[in-house]
Formats: C-alpha cells, structure tokens, sequence
C-alpha cells in the first residue's frame, strides 16, 4: 500500500508546468477583464484582457466563452495566490515574428489597420507583432497630418525585420512609387497628343493645377486654363473637382494639359462679330496711362485709347472709367493675325465740322501701342 496521502496523490496526478511553456486550456469562466482556465494542473489559469490582445478596452466575453479551448502559454506558475498567469498574446507575437520574418524574406505586401499615429509615423499590428512605418515611408509625397491614416487598412512590406532589438519597419512608399510606375506606362501607352482626358485635381498653386490622369499627374498651367485671362487658379480650381483636360504636349513622363479647345476659341468667329463699325459692349479689366483694356469675351480684349473714350479731352482714363464698368464703343480697328482690336467711345458721336477742322491742322503724334505696352510692363 502507499505511503503517499490523498493529497499527496491527488496532486502527483496534476501535471507539472514551468514558466514560458506551451500549455492548452479549456474556458471554465470569462469576465470582460479576465477568463479562468482549466490547464490540467493543480490551479487554474488566469488569462486577462491585456495578456489576450493589445487591443484596448476589448471585452473578453466577446471573444471567448466558457468551453472554448486555447493554446497560451505560461508567464507566471504561481502568482502569489497560488494561480497560474496565462498570455494568449505571447503566443500570437511567437507567431507574429515568423510570419514578419517570412514577409520579410519574401518582400510580401502585407495589410494590416493603422492602430497608433504618432508624431514621427504610424504603426501598425502584424499578430501582436507592432510595427513602425516611418512618415517619410507613408506615402510618396510629404505628408503633413498623419491623423487620416488612423484606423485606416493600409498595404506595406517590411523593410527591415530585427528581433533582437524588437525593431520592425515597414514601407508603403516603395508600393506606391512602383503602382505609379505602372499606371503611368500604362498611361503613356494609351493616350496621344491632342487626346480630351478626365481627370481630378490633385493640388492648386499659384502658377497651376496638377490634374491625376489615373496614377499619372499632369500640369494644367494658368496660361492653359482660359482662353480669357485667369487671376488665380485658386478661384477657378479646388481639390477633387474633376474636369475634362485636352492633352496638349507629352515630353517623356511630363504631360502638359489645357482647358483652351478649339471649338471654343473665341477668335474662330471674331472677324463678323467685331468687324470694323461694329457697335460692341465690354468690361474695363484694367487700365494704363494710354488707355484702358475692354474684355469683350473671355480670350478677346480689346484697347480704348485715352484720346478715343471721350469727345472732351481726358487726361487720364481712370479719371472717367472704373475696373469692372461697362462700356459701349465702337470697333475702329481689326486685327486678325496679331489678334488687335481698337476701340472709340468717341467715334459714336456725330462729327463737329470745326474739330475735324481743328485736327487736321494738328500735328499728328504717332503712337505705337504695342511699345507703350512692353514700356508700362517693365
């Protein structure tokens, strides 16, 4: 017969288990915070939220249920109430540190949900297994708020995978670039010189706009944007707007893009619609000291010289007009090929024999416009 007590066999007939091992349990219990388990040994295990999952504020009655079977492993045999600590998580990063280390051996592209944005990148969670994407690895363009990532499901590859010192980078950048490549050789394969594209606007400067064409950016400059004259492209563009481009110039992998269709150009019809006696009305759109400039129509401008808006004399335009008032002239001159149209207020008014008398026993003083033009401009 044994010499052994009840208790002494009692607990001979429980399993031994050392920290760090590998032991499988079935639920017994679960609380939002912490779930019991029954691991063949002499206590019961106890498995917390945090040792379950670094996701915060998980409630463990929602992942688990009294009768489920999990493999954990132990972190502590005896945690001074005589019960074993458990970690599912360990065993998930175990997990996590091969499948990073395979990833990484095999440059596989990998998704996983943005969890943390901190200062200097974002991270994300590979199976417990926390990984850090630089900001200047995020994206290929200088990006000044990471917040938009949070939460977000993102691809990326590992660029480098060190376990000793728990550091592992991640790169969506280089995955980037490389679509980009593609679309834009796709891109270039498709579409020829004098193409209509539909594009959305990427971003709005002072000189422009960048349209993406589909992976491929494109410059719709402010000369390209109008066939009348543009003060600022952020008055006529903003971001996502899409619009209809007509591929102007390809140079490479430089595609420049414009808004001036020929069927729209306002000069295909100006010779009828200004021709010399034409009465025709306009806004002033900016003045000088020999006159002022008359937009007729977007792309058409037309000059009022100083001595021809009045019948009395004018000293100064601006002393009688006003940026933006509409006048009504008559067109005097026509010039098809340097695209010059002049008019005359004063041509509107019945001739007085004694000035016509007057002027032609005035001196006559030659103006060449387009030199006061090029004087005013310097």
């Amino acid at each position: 017969m044994s010499d052994l007590t009840f208790e002494q066999m009692l607990e001979e007939s429980f399993k031994t288990i050392h920290t760090g091992e590998v032991v499988e349990g079935t639920v017994i219990s679960v609380k939002p915070e912490e779930a019991v388990l029954n691991i063949g040994y002499k206590s019961d295990g106890i498995l917390t939220r945090h040792e379950y999952s670094s996701e915060p504020n998980l409630d463990l009655t929602t992942v688990l249920h009294e009768g489920d079977k999990i493999t954990t492993k132990v972190i502590k045999v005896n945690d001074g109430e005589g019960q074993v600590v458990l970690s599912y998580k360990r065993i998930a990063a175990d997990r996590g540190n091969k499948r990073i280390e395979d990833a990484f051996n095999n440059k596989e592209v990998l998704t996983a949900k943005v969890s943390q944005v901190l200062e200097g990148g974002i991270c994300v969670v590979v199976d417990e297994v926390r990984i850090f994407i630089p900001a200047s690895l995020v994206s290929d363009v200088y990006e000044k708020d990471l917040t938009k990532y949070a939460g977000q499901e993102i691809e990326f590859v590992v660029s480098e995978y060190n376990p000793k010192k728990r550091r592992y980078i991640g790169d969506r950048k280089q995955l980037i670039v490389s679509r980009k490549s593609e679309l834009q050789k796709a891109l270039l394969e498709k579409i020829k010189e004098g193409d209509v594209v539909e594009g959305t606007v990427k971003n709005v400067t002072d000189f422009g706009a960048f349209i993406d064409l589909g992976g491929v950016d494109g410059l719709l400059h402010i000369s390209e944007m109008s066939w009348g004259h543009v003060e600022s492209p952020k008055k006529v563009f903003s971001q996502g707007d899409k619009v209809s481009v007509l591929i102007k110039e390809i140079d490479g992998n430089k595609i420049a893009l414009s808004l001036k269709f020929a069927d729209k150009n306002p000069w295909i019809d100006a010779a009828s619609k200004y021709a010399v006696g034409n009465v025709v009305e306009g806004k002033v759109a900016r003045m000088t000291d020999f006159g002022a400039f008359v937009e007729l129509e977007d792309g058409v401008d037309a000059l009022l010289h100083v001595s021809q808006i009045s019948k009395e004399h004018v000293e100064k335009p601006s002393d009688v007009l006003k940026i933006g008032e509409m006048i009504t002239a008559k067109v005097v001159d026509f010039n098809e090929t340097d695209k010059k149209i002049s008019l005359s207020i004063k041509a509107m008014f019945a001739p007085d024999p004694a000035e016509e008398k007057a002027e032609e026993d005035a001196d006559v003083v030659s103006v060449n416009i387009d030199e006061v033009i090029a004087n005013e401009e310097q």
